[in-house]
């Protein structure tokens, strides 16, 4: 992967006693590797560096000669010092002047941001009011519903496990950060509050604390108390009258041809493997630039997924100040785990580590590859509202739904997921394609994959083409393709806000 490295991955199996050349140079495999697993291009010390990508991904355990595999057994994740080197390296994209600007047929809100669906979201204060949330949206999961509304894609349930017994302050803060996000989503039509009433996320205290109003010159209720109204059967029935009443406005809402400067992009990476640095990510980091020069915006996330590559963003930030943002965050995390006891090498996972994934600096070196080249314009907290245009960051865990909800909350109206293993996610009510990053894995799960990056192994395409098939199928879901995800009926589970704080 670069002319430092002293490991290289593999494309396919190779069985112990194999030799591989390259022009003058050969190695003869000592142990069975499978795909997306290292060899050790020349030997290596114990306690010596481990370099692929040019960077440190960990440290010998013990001496390593040229041809063994490089993984767990051998490899142990180490300390180093990063030079952050604010700003250094920052190298700003042409814009897209009107001649070459793009557009994708939206559904335009009244505060000016543009929507790739169209939902009616019924949004739980409290786990106490989630049964009832979920039974609202039941009523109109039916044929009748998509015959008298065919502009609106659906009613959703966004329904969580948190609420009261927790800290009133910045856990609170968070969840109604999340809530009003959900509500005020591009890809939101209507929305209604549900409570229970003495919990301590109150619904008039999420309508204040966040700014929400009402959604139109009909005075629509927007929030609900099942204790108020006398129960549950109660609050159902008035709830599914208040939504009845607004899917008729939420139906008259057309797409438009709009500017693509109006789509945010949320970045993810779940079940990686070996091959996520070299296809998928970079392929994404194509298109990623290439929305930036439309004017959009793009989001990275995943904080402890950056964990020993926040050093190659840092150099990339527009100002010092939005690189020590980043880094306060990340040593947030350092102290977060040291608390709690445990080390943030902790992920890579299971499947990440059978696919080839050592250290989470190996990684975290992948996963920035999805942000591309472009500038980095702001960091946000979780589930703040993404207000700038161009590449930005958001701190969020690495826990797909909980990063994910904090993106979509955040405002992006369409995702794209890169994955190794095989994740099935999807997140209503923003669409979410996923990208496989070898062929093996698209054939195997091509009904919920929707871009093979594998091509890119294969020696078919460069990541500059695949990375414009991506940016390309985003234009096209924008305009309101579906994607597998979507197609399979995934994405009414997969709301997960980031709880934090104590639960008394």
């Amino acid at each position: 992967m670069h002319a430092d490295d002293s490991v290289a991955v593999v494309k396919r199996p190779l069985k112990q006693g194999k030799v591989v050349v390259d022009g003058e140079l050969r190695w003869t495999i000592n142990q069975t590797i499978p795909p997306g697993h290292k060899f050790a291009l020349c030997d290596i010390e114990d306690g010596a560096p481990i370099l692929k990508y040019g960077q440190t991904v960990g440290f010998a355990a013990r001496k390593i000669a040229a041809g063994d595999h490089v993984h767990t057994h051998n490899v142990e994740l180490g300390s180093f010092g990063r030079d952050y080197a604010f700003g250094e390296s920052v190298e700003e994209l042409e814009l897209y002047g009107a001649d070459k600007q793009q557009t994708f047929n939206g559904y335009l809100r009244t505060d000016g941001r543009v929507g790739t669906r169209n939902y009616v979201a019924v949004i739980s204060s409290v786990n106490c009011s989630s049964s009832v949330s979920k039974y609202v949206a039941e009523a109109f999961a039916n044929d009748e519903f998509r015959e008298r509304f065919p502009n609106v894609d659906g009613v959703i349930a966004f329904k969580h496990t948190s609420g009261c017994a927790n800290d009133p302050g910045e856990p609170t803060d968070v969840l109604q950060r999340v809530m009003a996000g959900i509500a005020r989503h591009p890809n939101v039509g209507g929305y209604l509050l549900i409570g229970l009433g003495c919990e301590v996320n109150q619904v008039q205290s999420v309508i204040r604390n966040q700014g929400l109003g009402r959604q139109s010159s009909d005075d629509e209720p927007i929030a609900m108390e099942i204790q108020s109204l006398g129960g549950i059967r109660k609050t159902i029935a008035a709830a599914v009258e208040a939504v009845e009443n607004m899917l008729p406005r939420v139906n008259a809402a057309e797409r438009t041809p709009r500017s693509i400067s109006h789509l945010a992009l949320a970045m993810n990476c779940g079940g990686s493997d070996g091959n996520s640095g070299i296809t998928a990510n970079p392929a994404l980091g194509f298109a990623s630039d290439e929305l930036v020069r439309h004017g959009a915006s793009t989001v990275l996330a995943e904080t402890t997924e950056i964990y020993g590559a926040e050093h190659l963003l840092t150099r990339r930030a527009v100002t010092r100040e939005v690189g020590e943002k980043l880094i306060e965050y990340v040593k947030w995390w350092e102290d977060y785990a040291e608390q709690h006891g445990v080390s943030i090498n902790n992920n890579p996972s299971t499947g990440n580590k059978a696919g080839g994934l050592t250290t989470i600096y190996e990684k975290s070196l992948g996963a920035v590859a999805k942000g591309g080249r472009a500038p980095l314009k702001a960091v946000y907290r979780y589930a703040d509202q993404i207000d700038t245009p161009g590449f930005c960051f958001m701190d969020t865990p690495g826990f797909d739904p909980i990063s994910m909800t904090g993106l979509v909350s955040g405002g992006c109206n369409v995702g794209v997921f890169t994955t190794g293993r095989g994740s099935v996610y999807g997140c209503k009510p923003t669409p979410c394609i996923k990208v496989a990053t070898n062929t093996p894995l698209y054939n195997w799960m091509e009904d919920d994959m929707d871009i093979n990056a594998g091509t890119i192994l294969d020696g078919t395409e460069t990541v500059d083409e695949v990375g414009r098939r991506i940016f390309e199928k985003i234009v096209s879901v924008a305009n309101g393709e579906r994607t597998k995800s979507e197609l399979a009926g995934v994405g009414d589970e997969e709301f997960a806000p980031w709880i934090l704080g104590s639960v008394l």
